[in-house]
């Protein structure tokens, strides 16, 4: 069962995975207190060290499942307190939340771009790779294995390292982005749908989400390709719009 496994593979994965994670849920923190709540900010969750915000399921078991799988990762961390009472009258209350809740998700497309642009650079500059080549080496840091760039004859281990978690960091950002904007249950989409709502909506909308976040949760250990036909459409959108033209202008190719 375990014979196909790359350790380097699962930790360089997982390494990403809790980073940007961290970030994730720092930027929620972050807004919030911009937002004139230091809620999370008193709990110690406005950092990127990763104990604070991991949760068992969200941050160890599912990441793990989806990494040993060899599956799109999904994964969430441990939601960061915000008390809407607390955020600044400038805004009203639900938009102001609704601001926190998207901070998440922006803090993952940043990363993506981030990320994306230090990887096209290393392939383009520091590896002596045909250029016709570059989109092969993108796609595989981002998807392939750590252990078949180390039995590439010349490239550093440390290259090889820091071509897949590069390239890890690019995939799974997109992948929470896209994830975390759906507006089910307890993710960030549903609270940022939830400020642009009109208000005779919300009895009705309030009611259906703690309905709407056991079936998510099902699906993810009874039907997770429910989840990925769910998710396959943005991806598309993603990968088509905005990474793959991106990464060709960066590539020079």
């Amino acid at each position: 069962m375990f014979d196909n496994i790359h350790i380097a593979s699962v930790l360089v994965t997982y390494v990403a995975v809790l980073f940007s994670l961290s970030v994730h849920e720092a930027a929620h923190a972050t807004a919030a207190y911009l937002l004139e709540d230091d809620t999370a900010r008193r709990l110690g969750r406005m950092t990127l060290n990763p104990i604070a915000h991991i949760d068992l399921i969200g941050t160890v078991l599912m990441p793990l499942i989806g990494i040993l799988g060899n599956v799109r990762v999904l994964g969430w961390a441990k939601p960061v307190p915000v008390d809407p009472n607390r955020l600044t009258r400038r805004f009203r209350m639900r938009v102001a939340y609704a601001m926190v809740a998207g901070a998440g998700p922006a803090s993952n497309l940043v990363q993506s771009l981030v990320f994306l642009v230090a990887l096209c650079l290393l392939i383009r500059f520091g590896l002596p790779v045909d250029p016709a080549q570059r989109g092969v080496v993108l796609m595989r840091s981002m998807y392939g294995s750590v252990e078949a760039f180390l039995a590439i004859p010349g490239l550093s281990a440390g290259t090889a390292l820091a071509l897949t978690l590069l390239g890890r960091l690019v995939a799974i950002n997109i992948g929470l982005a896209i994830f975390n904007l759906l507006p089910f249950g307890p993710l960030d989409g549903a609270s940022i749908l939830r400020g642009f709502l009109p208000w005779r909506w919300l009895q009705s909308y309030d009611r259906a989400q703690p309905i709407i976040g056991i079936v998510l949760l099902a699906c993810f250990f009874i039907l997770p390709q429910v989840i990925m036909a769910i998710l396959s459409p943005f991806y598309f959108v993603a990968e088509n719009l905005y990474l793959y033209p991106l990464a060709r202008l960066l590539l020079g190719v």
